[in-house]
């Protein structure tokens, strides 16, 4: 074994953040790769069904008040106007600048091509394997973004983050990402961290990995009084109370760091938007960290933001109609954000099919007319110029990209 595959092994084992992903949503894989040009890609996961009509609101559709009464779609809306039929949720006010300087857009009524089972964790694996396969049929063990590494001419790989032990499916497969994911809890004393110090001094690779890490966890407020164990009760307690609220913010920074060195592409997750119940107060917290995110790379980047986009999508939609404790349950199609200022923005991209019943999918989702691939796979022919043919085999197998829609200046 190699001196870094042992230090490594090293790394893996002895250092720890916190607990896993699991019980603490607010942390998040992060992925950083190399790439030709100076484009930069973001791809932020929103795991747990974001509500696109609530993020998106159709306020032109007059059936819209009438299955939602009870989530504030109120004629309030109207004063995050879009377009005169589109609103944005008031939860991203501070976005509505960057509408009005055409670096934010939409699309709307798209999905992966998962249907009817409804299952988070299926319908995240599928939407970051790319395929269209369903998941009882061969499992697709890579991710798109892994795919895309692989057939990008020049692509090569910088340290990538994996904070907590869940793994991105996006980014799994042959090209060389490298993924650094702490198991276990250790309390670390200043004299092993100072040994920790030591030992990665003279490897630039795993020195700076090591102390990014810890400057993650300790602003995240996962490390205190000089250890990085959080118990239970602490982390439980700093998610019901908020007290982690700018960790959107902390993750985007440290991407936009990466971002503005060697780094041309970067992809984490955010959580917070399984919203069966109370949607209004749950979709709101979401959507400030989904901000946080955004503005957080537009001002760090500086003047790379204006060859970045800003891709962030979700495994599936959620219900026309709120359910009884003011809710929505899991649905089909949905909406994703873009922004950055490589996106043309100041639009609201797709084909609206309504939300009369009988144009519903199953007469309770809103009908997907579009594959949210197709916009991904679009994004990539513009930023580096990959052949459509090569996305629609390779990256996406078997995705009909359309009609390109134009996302970027």
């Amino acid at each position: 074994m190699s001196d870094a595959l042992s230090r490594r092994g090293f790394l893996l084992r002895a250092s720890a953040l916190g607990c896993s992903a699991a019980a603490s949503p607010f942390m998040t894989p992060m992925t950083f790769a190399q790439a030709p040009g100076d484009n930069r890609l973001v791809v932020i996961i929103l795991r747990g069904a974001m509500d696109g009509l609530d993020v998106v609101r159709p306020i032109g559709d007059r059936l819209l008040r009438q299955y939602r009464p009870g989530l504030g779609m109120s004629l309030d809306s109207t004063i995050m106007d879009l377009d005169g039929y589109f609103a944005l949720h008031p939860a991203l006010s501070d976005l509505m600048p960057l509408w009005k300087q055409g670096e934010l857009a939409a699309a709307h009524a798209v999905s992966t091509p998962y249907r009817d089972k409804r299952s988070h964790f299926d319908g995240q694996d599928l939407l970051e394997a790319g395929t269209g396969a369903d998941v009882d049929g061969p499992q697709v063990r890579d991710g798109w973004l892994n795919r895309m590494l692989q057939v990008l001419p020049g692509a090569g790989s910088e340290t990538a983050f994996a904070i907590g032990r869940s793994e991105m499916k996006l980014v799994s497969g042959r090209a060389p990402v490298s993924s650094w994911s702490p198991d276990g809890r250790l309390d670390m004393s200043p004299q092993a961290r100072l040994l920790l110090e030591e030992i990665y001094h003279d490897d630039p690779l795993f020195q700076v990995t090591s102390m990014d890490a810890i400057a993650i966890a300790e602003n995240l407020g996962l490390a205190s009084d000089n250890s990085f164990g959080m118990s239970g009760k602490d982390m439980r307690a700093a998610v019901k109370t908020g007290s982690a609220a700018g960790d959107a913010s902390v993750l985007a920074s440290f991407a936009a760091r990466r971002l503005n060195e060697e780094a041309r592409i970067a992809a984490f997750s955010l959580g917070g938007w399984d919203t069966h119940r109370a949607q209004t107060r749950g979709i709101s917290r979401a959507l400030g960290n989904l901000q946080d995110a955004i503005l957080t790379l537009k001002r760090e980047l500086g003047p790379r933001w204006d060859k970045t986009a800003v891709v962030a999508v979700t495994e599936f939609g959620r219900t026309a109609r709120e359910n009884g404790t003011r809710g929505t349950d899991h649905g089909t199609g949905g909406a994703m954000i873009l922004a950055g200022g490589a996106i043309r923005g100041g639009r609201v991209y797709g084909e609206w099919p309504g939300l009369e019943e009988v144009a519903l999918y199953a007469r309770r989702d809103l009908m997907p007319t579009s594959d949210v691939r197709s916009y991904i796979a679009w994004l990539m022919h513009g930023l580096y110029g990959l052949e459509k043919s090569t996305l629609g085999t390779v990256v996406f197998p078997g995705l009909q990209l359309g009609r390109d829609p134009g996302l970027l200046v």
